[in-house]
């Protein structure tokens, strides 16, 4: 199967089902020396494990994960870093009735149709548990990126219909829920939402905002690899995405050009020009602007539910089913992590390869 690998020069290949010994990664091009153990990987991992609340999977993981490779005596060795999650608890018994027939919002039928065979327990690769690699090596992008003063914000902007507001914003209160949404109120109507689709036996889907702050002008290059279309690509490779913005994203469509373009100004003891807006969203041309870069990710509601749905078999027969197993009845708030990491990968393999942009740095560096 090709397409496990992303980025050039800070390279991420995962691997692993999620009903096989375990998932892992083997992240290419970081760094010697950048200090790193267990800990500053799990904290992220804890972020998305399952069983943190009745509005994710019951499933109980400890995900706890172990470095095989790539770092001696606490810094990194400059060679690939291998990590490993074991699988603790699976129940493959609870997936065997769907070998037989297509989930509605699944992967089932294009796996068998390009295979010739698919893995069915729990979705194999296209398991949600897939993105415990894709975590586990952005834990070491932020780290690198943290010490460069480069820093995320991302949280639950809205689930299902409730959206969070301007009014009862606070950062802290992100950690305080496990919705991971900057507004209390809104938390509590988001909860109490999920509860009556718990009862309809239904899910929900939702929109994640991630901010990156403190990244330099440049980053990205002009034509195919903008930093825009190399986070889209990153954003849609995360299962369930279905919607991707950069800045004000679908809203310039109905803007006009003098409320939509951003006015530059020149500013602090550098003198160097500042945008007095952000609707680009921080980049311009394909390349950040020194504003602060934002982005907004859709996520579907999870396919997996227990309500009747109709389907077909592989025998092209027309049948009723209702999905049984452990599964989130919402992604939003596990995928939070995944986001923030996915666009730290995304920005540190920019990083790496502006260095390369201009001969005066070049040889400055060298001399």
């Amino acid at each position: 199967m090709a397409g496990s690998t992303f980025g050039k020069l800070f390279r991420v290949t995962t691997w692993g089902e999620s009903h096989g010994k375990g998932i892992g990664v083997v992240v290419d091009g970081c760094p010697a020396g950048l200090p790193l153990c267990e800990e500053d990987i799990q904290i992220f991992l804890d972020r998305r494990k399952p069983g943190q609340s009745k509005f994710t999977t019951p499933r109980k993981e400890s995900d706890t994960v172990e470095i095989l490779s790539g770092v001696f005596e606490g810094k990194t060795t400059g060679t690939p870093i291998s990590m490993v999650v074991w699988n603790e608890n699976q129940k493959s018994k609870d997936y065997s009735e769907i070998a037989s027939y297509y989930r509605p919002g699944h992967a089932d039928y294009p796996f068998d149709e390009k295979y010739g065979f698919r893995d069915y327990r729990g979705g194999g690769r296209s398991s949600g548990r897939e993105t415990i690699g894709r975590v586990a090596a952005g834990a070491i992008a932020i780290k690198l990126l943290k010490q460069m003063g480069i820093s995320f914000l991302t949280y639950s902007e809205s689930i299902g219909p409730v959206k969070i507001s301007k009014e009862h914003f606070d950062v802290a209160e992100i950690q305080n829920n496990k919705l991971y949404m900057p507004d209390a109120v809104a938390a509590a109507k988001a909860s109490a939402y999920l509860e009556k689709l718990l009862e309809e036996k239904n899910s929900s889907g939702g929109i994640i905002y991630c901010e990156v702050n403190g990244l330099p002008v440049g980053l990205g290059e002009p034509v195919f690899d903008k930093i825009d279309a190399n986070l889209a690509k990153a954003m849609f490779s995360i299962g369930s995405v279905k919607g991707f913005e950069i800045g004000d994203g679908f809203g310039v469509a109905t803007a006009t050009g003098l409320e939509n373009n951003d006015s530059f100004v020149m500013a602090g003891a550098s003198r160097k020009p500042i945008k007095t807006s952000n609707h680009s969203g921080g980049t311009l041309g394909g390349m950040t602007d020194g504003a602060p870069l934002t982005m907004r990710v859709a996520i579907k509601p999870t396919p997996s539910i227990a309500a009747p749905q109709h389907t077909v078999n592989k025998s092209g027969e027309d049948i009723n089913i209702e999905i049984h197993g452990r599964h989130d009845p919402i992604i939003v708030p596990r995928a939070v992590v995944v986001v923030e990491t996915m666009a730290a990968i995304t920005v540190l393999d920019a990083l790496l390869e502006n260095m390369s942009s201009r001969i005066d740095r070049i040889v400055e560096f060298y001399k």
